[in-house]
């Protein structure tokens, strides 16, 4: 069976992809809360879903969905930054959580800035890092 979708719908997707043996299929049955059937639960070493589970871990901010785990790293006047997404938060090496990248930004710049621009990001399942804003 094969379902159509568009590009934006396979990147969010694929976006929540834990792992590269987390499957588009896991995501959905996550998303809607349908727990692994018998037959599935043998083709994989995973341990079968929590059926109340409906969303997958990680940072929703203005659109855009950072996985469990994504790393996040900038440098600022020459020094580098580096900050994790856990428990639907960003989290700084001091331990200080942020709803937002521009406020976790902001922390670090003791002023106003764009965090979409400022922070790069290396989601689980990706090889190279991306800025934010840029995120394929």
């Amino acid at each position: 069976m094969e379902i159509q979708v568009d590009f934006d719908v396979f990147k969010a997707l694929t976006a929540m992809r834990r792992a590269e043996n987390h499957t588009y299929n896991d995501v959905l049955r996550e998303l809607l809360g349908i727990s692994i059937s018998c037959s599935e639960s043998t083709k994989s070493t995973e341990k079968t879903p929590n059926p109340e589970v409906t969303h997958i871990d990680g940072l929703h901010s203005r659109g855009l969905f950072l996985p469990e785990d994504t790393r996040l790293k900038a440098v600022y006047k020459g020094r580098e930054y580096y900050a994790r997404v856990k428990d639907g938060a960003i989290i700084n090496k001091a331990g200080k959580t942020f709803t937002s990248p521009s406020g976790a930004a902001s922390s670090i710049t003791e002023t106003t800035v764009n965090g979409w621009r400022f922070w790069q990001a290396k989601r689980p399942n990706d090889a190279d890092w991306y800025r934010l804003d840029q995120l394929p």
